[in-house]
């Protein structure tokens, strides 16, 4: 199956018609005028596709039935008495005129254009600038009543700024007047401290006088003071020794006291064991009595009991020596 073709020829037709419609020449007079208007890079261009060969091919036979067709409006153009030649030659440099003519037209077509853009681009432009010369003024306008404001504020701050200056030089004359006044008392206070000042010097230097003599003299009690103490320091020293000698013997003597006493204990306890035989030896005693043995035993015991007693207290005493 064929591939169908890009572009037909009658769209290259209706194609080239348009473009010499656009350019105000739908049937131009000659082949310059025609290739003026249409070429193969315009057409393709236009259609956006094509060989350029079958383009061109198409142009040829395009332009010729064109340029004919312009030239048979020019066919009742005749001069009589005019050679063949020369007729040709006059309807030549009339196309040429005419062609001439139609590109005179179209340049001023296209300028007249190209102002109009120009003037409508101008005059949108200048409709904006005016808006904003408009915004601007409006904004310029609040701008001077805020100034205005402001003036008026300030011309306030400024007159009362002034008649706080008018009131400020008056308190600082008042107070110049107060600053002399107390400069005056100053130098007034300050000879009296001068003076106060002489006799508190004199009267100090009467007292460190008097101060000397009495540390003088208070120097000279301490010293006498001082072997007074001394001597009394000696005295207690000599005391002390003799207590010393006094508590040594008094030592000595508690020592003695002591030992007796633990000699007096020993015999004490000595005494104790003896007592505490005796009551067992009584105790023994009086078991045997309550037994009942004849009179002759009894009193063999009894004598016996006392015999060791005696013995135990005995020896008792002479431990405890």
């Amino acid at each position: 199956m064929a591939r169908p073709a890009a572009v037909t020829p009658d769209a290259i037709r209706a194609t080239v018609l348009a473009l010499l419609a656009e350019a105000g020449d739908p049937a131009p007079a000659s082949d310059a005028r025609f290739r003026k208007i249409v070429s193969v890079r315009k057409l393709r261009a236009r259609l956006g596709a094509g060989d350029p060969a079958t383009l061109s091919r198409h142009l040829n036979a395009i332009e010729a039935e064109v340029v004919q067709a312009g030239l048979a409006r020019f066919d009742g153009f005749a001069v009589p008495d005019v050679p063949q030649e020369i007729a040709a030659q006059m309807r030549a440099l009339w196309e040429a005129a005419v062609a001439t003519q139609l590109d005179g037209i179209v340049r001023l077509r296209r300028e007249t254009e190209t102002m109009v853009e120009a003037a409508t681009e101008a005059q949108r432009n200048a409709a904006l600038k005016v808006e904003l010369l408009r915004v601007e003024l409006a904004d310029v306008r609040t701008q001077l009543s805020s100034r205005d404001a402001e003036l008026a504020v300030a011309r306030a701050g400024f007159e009362a700024a002034t008649q706080r200056t008018a009131a400020l030089e008056d308190a600082a004359g008042q107070l110049q007047a107060q600053l002399t006044a107390i400069e005056t008392a100053a130098a007034g206070a300050a000879r009296q401290h001068a003076s106060e000042l002489a006799a508190e010097r004199a009267r100090y230097d009467g007292l460190a006088k008097q101060l000397l003599l009495e540390t003088a003299h208070q120097r000279e009690t301490f010293q006498t003071e001082r072997q007074r103490l001394e001597a009394e320091l000696a005295r207690a020293a000599e005391r002390l020794a003799a207590l010393e000698s006094l508590r040594e013997r008094l030592l000595a003597e508690l020592g003695e006291e002591r030992n007796a006493r633990q000699q007096a204990a020993a015999e004490a306890t000595a005494l104790t064991t003896v007592v505490e035989q005796q009551r067992q030896t009584l105790a023994l005693v009086g078991a045997t009595t309550s037994s009942k043995p004849p009179a002759g035993a009894r009193r063999p015991a009894r004598s016996a009991a006392r015999t060791a007693g005696v013995k135990a207290a005995t020896g008792a005493s002479r431990k405890a020596r």
